[in-house]
């Protein structure tokens, strides 16, 4: 065991002294020593309920014969950080988890980790971290949360607090109805209730395999989402006695089904940056372009909110991924899972309890995976919108661009009521580098929808949140930091979007653009100290994950 290098022979008595101190008993010593690495703060309702699972993977592991040693990563909830100053640090936060992860399980020699997570860059930080360690390794997401109610109407975080601010403004609402949304909208412990980030990473992670079934949907505070813990805790002793390691599962079958779930399901942007950082640590090449390849040949077939009305606890209801595996089969390839089921066994024995929750996949939503990738002379490394919560009249659309430099700017032309139908919201300098860490551009996107501006596009070097609708368009390459065209773009300009082709265009000559480029100014950085700035000069571009480079 890896754990024989802190406590096996006599130089190590001074080791076995400390872990003595910790509370290790001697009778415990030849056990697989495991890690819990759990995310718990009180700062996130997603993983605030954390206390309860951590105790049933405790007691899951000790049945298993293996013996838990809790330790903790940071998180941040991007609803709270959205907006200002702190929604920076999200993105980058990913990587820092990776850090710390790696720090302390090659510290410790730990022989196995359960990971804890759930919200939106813990999940894949932790996965990081596993693909890099590649040592014994599951997965617990803490599930999502209940569905608010109020007035008779299943409430939630996105509809009824971002959207319903623009709503207030317009007079629609009152101080009592806004103040009973905000109390509403989030009624437990639990990542936010539709299809979001979280909620897309935590279905994906079930996908690859590296949770066991029925995980990625469970929701939080049932006593559901306890026994998988515990079976968890069990199951990883079983991974470290059989040496099944991550990599043996995240591998290029296992990212190329969770690609098709993604579509299927209609998730997440966000996860083209996640799943090809993860396969970067994995070992596994993994380009934007699978995603579109893909999404011409996966149909959607389950309609989530944002774009849908259905919740993460329907899904749930429905059969959870297996049932989704089950419509997939013939599109997903087998391959290894964490239980020691493989995928297709997993998706042969599960029931779809819901016909329109899980649809056929020949009767799906849309014809098409929820994302597409476009490219065009703004965008020639590439872009994402997610397709699926993008109105059919709002597919192919031609407007006047309306240019900010920062999503503070355009919040207050959005919200004084300076955008009109036909406008394109153009948010630059948000970029992985500009920005720097890629913003995610939630109230904006929310305002637009909130005021009934169903005839204004939005498009951006920055990111979304999973919660975004409408024809938004984002993680456009090359960045305007590093003098792509977004940064060339002039108040008025037409841009020609069309997301049935791929296609986004400046409609400006290649003439008038080189001049522009001539008197371009590459910006001082935002942010000159700290781990931004660090995290700034080495980030790679959303194209390729905005993972850090290697440094030369």
């Amino acid at each position: 065991m890896r754990s024989d290098n802190v406590k096996k022979g006599l130089e190590r008595a001074p080791h076995r002294a400390l872990l003595h101190g910790s509370g290790v008993p001697k009778s415990s010593m030849n056990r697989p020593f495991i890690g819990v690495c759990s995310s718990f703060t009180d700062l996130i309702p997603g993983h605030s309920g954390m206390r309860d699972l951590e105790r049933f993977i405790e007691k899951g592991i000790h049945t298993g014969g293996g013996y838990a040693f809790l330790f903790s990563v940071p998180g941040i909830c991007d609803g709270i950080a959205m907006g200002h100053k702190g929604m920076h640090y999200s993105l980058p936060s990913r990587d820092a988890i990776a850090d710390i992860i790696e720090c302390v399980v090659e510290a410790h020699q730990l022989d196995g980790v359960v990971f804890l997570t759930n919200c939106d860059k813990i999940t894949p930080g932790m996965l990081m971290a596993a693909a890099r360690l590649n040592i014994p390794s599951i997965f617990v997401t803490a599930g999502p949360m209940l569905s608010g109610h109020w007035r008779g109407q299943r409430r939630s975080f996105v509809r009824d607090t971002f959207e319903a601010m623009a709503k207030y403004k317009k007079g629609e609402i009152d101080d009592f109805e806004m103040s009973n949304l905000e109390q509403c909208a989030c009624p437990s412990a639990g990542s936010c209730q539709g299809l979001y980030t979280a909620n897309t990473m935590a279905c994906l992670t079930e996908t690859m395999g590296m949770s066991l079934p029925g995980c990625g949907t469970a929701l939080a505070i049932m006593s559901k989402k306890k026994h998988i813990a515990f079976d968890s805790g069990v199951q990883i002793c079983e991974l470290v006695r059989n040496n099944i390691r991550p990599r043996d599962i995240m591998n290029e079958k296992a990212f190329r089904n969770a690609v098709i779930v993604d579509l299927a399901l209609g998730g997440s942007t966000n996860t083209t940056l996640h799943l090809p950082a993860i396969a970067h640590e994995a070992g596994v090449k993994l380009n934007l372009e699978l995603f579109d390849e893909l999404s011409k040949k996966v149909p959607h077939i389950s309609n989530l909110r944002p774009g849908g009305e259905f919740f993460m606890e329907d899904l749930d209801y429905a059969g959870g991924i297996p049932a989704v595996l089950k419509r997939l089969e013939m599109l997903v390839e087998d391959n290894l899972t964490v239980s020691g089921k493989t995928v297709k066994e997993i998706a042969k024995s599960a029931i779809v309890f819901n016909e329109d929750v899980i649809r056929p996949i020949d009767n799906p939503y849309h014809k098409e995976g929820g994302i597409a990738v476009l490219k065009g002379n703004i965008a020639p490394d590439g872009c994402v919108v997610k397709q699926s919560a993008v109105d059919p009249e709002m597919l192919e659309f031609t407007g006047k661009a309306k240019v900010f430099d920062s999503e503070e700017e355009a919040m207050d032309a959005i919200m004084g009521g300076k955008i009109q139908n036909g406008d394109v919201v153009v948010i630059r300098y948000e970029g992985s580098k500009g920005g720097p860490g890629m913003r995610e551009m939630l109230a904006p996107t929310a305002a637009i929808a909130g005021l009934g501006l169903n005839k204004v596009a939005l498009i951006t070097d920055g990111r979304f949140s999973g919660g975004t609708r409408g024809p938004c368009i984002g993680h456009i390459s090359p960045e305007a930091a590093e003098g792509g065209v977004i940064a060339l773009i002039q108040e008025g300009d037409e841009i020609y979007i069309n997301i049935r082709e791929r296609k986004i265009e400046l409609l400006v000559s290649d003439t008038e653009l080189e001049e522009r480029k001539k008197k371009w100014v590459k910006p001082e950085p935002k942010i000159k100290t700290g781990y931004l700035y660090k995290y700034a000069l080495n980030v790679s571009s959303a194209a390729e994950g905005a993972i850090f480079k290697k440094l030369q």
